[in-house]
C-alpha cells in the first residue's frame, strides 16, 4: 500500500466521526459511530486477562472495523434496520473492501466473514461488546433522550448473544440493574 491508497483508506473511515448514532452521551451530546467503535475496541482491549484463551488483538480489529459500512450508509439503529438496509450496506462495503490494497483487503474481508458467522469465540466476544456497549450508553445517558421502545429493549436485549460466556452474563446482568435503577430513579416517559 502506498501513501495514497494509505491516506484515501483514512479519508473513507474518518466519515464515522461524523455519522451520528442513535444513542447521546451522558452530556447529551449525539455520540458518532467512531466514538462507539472506538469504545467497544476498549472493551475488548481491557477483557484481555478475562479472555486469556482468546485472540484478543483479532477481537480488537473486529471492534474496530464493524462499522465500516456505516461510512457509506450512515447509522441506522438495530430495532429498524431491515433485511434490505443491511444488504445495501454490506453490498457497499463489500465493493470499498474490494478496492482496497490485495493484502489489506484479504484481511479484512476475512474478519467480516469470521465476524459474520459468529462461530468462533472471537466473533461472539466482539458481537457482545458491541451490543453491551449501546446498553451501557443508553444507560449512561439522560432517560428523556431514549425512545419509548428502549425502556422495555434495554432490560432483554443481548441477553442471547453474551449467553457463551459466565463472564459476559453477568457483565450483562449488572448492565440489566443498572438500567432498572435509571428507570426507578429518573422516572419513565409518560
Amino acid at each position: 500500500m502506498n501513501a495514497r491508497e494509505y491516506l484515501e483508506i483514512l479519508h473513507v473511515a474518518e466519515r464515522l466521526k461524523d455519522t451520528p448514532r442513535h444513542c447521546t452521551t451522558t452530556k447529551r451530546r449525539t455520540e458518532s459511530v467512531a466514538e462507539h467503535s472506538w469504545r467497544i475496541s476498549l472493551m475488548a482491549f481491557l477483557l484481555r486477562h478475562e479472555f486469556k484463551e482468546l485472540d484478543i488483538d483479532k477481537v480488537v480489529d473486529m471492534c474496530l472495523i464493524h462499522d465500516l459500512g456505516e461510512c457509506f450508509t450512515g447509522d441506522i439503529p438495530t430495532f429498524i434496520k431491515t433485511d434490505a438496509d443491511r444488504e445495501v450496506e454490506d453490498s457497499l462495503l463489500d465493493q470499498w473492501v474490494k478496492s482496497l490494497p490485495k493484502e489489506l483487503s484479504d484481511d479484512i474481508a476475512a474478519l467480516y466473514k469470521e465476524m459474520d458467522a459468529q462461530e468462533t469465540k472471537e466473533a461472539k466476544l466482539y458481537k457482545s461488546l458491541d451490543k453491551l456497549e449501546a446498553l451501557i450508553q443508553h444507560n449512561e445517558s439522560p432517560i428523556d433522550t431514549w425512545s419509548e421502545n428502549e425502556y422495555e429493549l434495554n432490560k432483554t436485549y443481548a441477553f442471547d448473544t453474551v449467553s457463551f460466556s459466565e463472564w459476559l452474563t453477568d457483565l450483562r446482568k449488572a448492565i440489566l440493574d443498572d438500567t432498572l435503577e435509571k428507570i426507578e430513579t429518573e422516572g419513565q416517559k409518560a
